[in-house]
């Protein structure tokens, strides 16, 4: 069985071609710059990599270029669109009504439309993917495959914002959480390399990249999780402010006469590792820059780890323990600095860091010391898998 896993942004198209029965990844590439003269098509397969500039002034476009790439004689993967089983698309926003994966219907693309809202820009490019897939595959099942789904097990507690509940049920205004199926994919692996049943560990998943979130996964639930009703709350990220005192953005707003969309635009895009560096929202020049005296950046990489620090000492008491800790996505799996800051003195909650595993991790890697009881992992992140293995399970009935 062959599934197309579609991840589509406000200008780009990302899609992989998963053989399910071996679980590998038959081809995989992304369409930039939708809708400009100079869009181009970015494929790699069977370690071939080329890059082709293409006509794209849509979704619909990018989408059949997609099509052609995989079919076409020399570099492509299937001799035919007959051969793809089902698509599966990843929905940023499903909202209090989506809470698994779920086949594409009219209804069900009606329920996406109602939660533009909140997340206007990932949900609308999100549709822009389903409607231009249904146009090239019309005979092949979509499923949509929701980043807040796996979060809908999170108690009241845990979700409701202490504000006029009235406003609430009526907004649908609650923490809905994301960064799901990055989540699911990565304590799912943790139980199977750990050789443990994922209903008896409690597990601490930080997702750590230019969007950040982290996670309290109790018994193979979330109980909680960092990012909110949409994904500026929570962690330090790379343009994101994370947590702030609401009263902030009312201030700045009446003291600069900014408007609520260039306040949005502040918090979402001019913020973070950003806001604070002056330099770059990217972890690897912050650091750099750090190492050359950059008081700025500097203070950008310690705020950044300690409030991770914090989340991770405040997770494991919301759930009475910890018994192993992930750190997953680009800054997570890619920085032993990070891991070590973040880490530091935490032997009082008996997590104890390997240096040397630490420097040298690489794939799936337990970096915890032996004298550590609480198993710390670094454990590459596979979205595109989980989607994949969602929309099989779904196209299965």
């Amino acid at each position: 069985m062959k599934i197309l896993v579609i991840n589509s942004g406000s200008s780009s198209l990302k899609f992989n071609l998963i053989d399910m029965d071996k679980k590998i990844v038959l081809g995989k590439g992304i369409i930039e710059r939708i809708g400009q003269e100079n869009a181009i098509l970015n494929f790699q397969s069977d370690g071939k990599k080329k890059t082709y500039p293409i006509k794209a002034n849509d979704h619909l476009e990018a989408a059949m270029e997609m099509l052609n790439i995989l079919t076409e004689s020399e570099i492509g993967i299937i001799i035919n669109k007959e051969e793809v089983s089902g698509v599966g698309h990843r929905i940023v926003h499903g909202g209090e009504r989506f809470q698994k994966a779920t086949l594409i219907n009219e209804e069900v693309i009606q329920g996406i439309k109602e939660y533009i809202p909140l997340a206007p820009l990932h949900n609308l490019a999100n549709l822009m993917g389903i409607d231009a897939c249904r146009q090239i595959l019309p005979n092949t099942r979509q499923v949509a495959v929701f980043d807040t789904s796996f979060h809908h097990t999170m108690p009241p507690y845990a979700y409701i914002y202490a504000l006029p509940q009235d406003l609430c049920r009526k907004y649908g205004i609650r923490r809905y959480g994301f960064h799901g199926t990055s989540h699911k994919y990565v304590c799912m692996r943790l139980a199977e390399l750990m050789g443990r049943k994922l209903e008896d560990i409690r597990v601490i998943s930080c997702h750590l990249g230019n969007g950040a979130s982290i996670a309290a996964i109790k018994n193979g639930v979330s109980v909680d999780t960092s990012m909110g009703m949409t994904p500026l709350e929570g962690l330090v990220m790379g343009t994101r402010s994370g947590d702030i005192d609401p009263a902030v953005p009312l201030f700045i707003m009446n003291r600069e006469n900014m408007n609520t969309a260039e306040m949005d635009l502040l918090l979402n895009k001019r913020s973070g590792l950003l806001g604070i560096s002056g330099r770059s929202n990217d972890m690897r020049e912050i650091l750099e820059s750090a190492d050359k005296g950059s008081h700025d950046s500097v203070l950008a990489v310690e705020v950044f780890c300690y409030r991770l620090k914090k989340c991770i000492g405040a997770y494991t008491a919301a759930m009475g323990g910890i018994d192993a800790l992930i750190f997953t996505a680009g800054i997570g799996e890619n920085s032993p600095r990070i891991r070590k800051m973040v880490l530091k003195d935490m032997d009082f909650l008996d997590i104890i860091l390997s240096e040397d595993l630490n420097e040298n991790a690489s794939g799936e890697s337990e970096i915890s010391s032996r004298e550590s009881r609480v198993k710390v992992w670094v454990i590459p992140t596979n979205e595109e898998l989980m989607i994949a293995n969602e929309t099989v399970l779904v196209l299965a009935g």
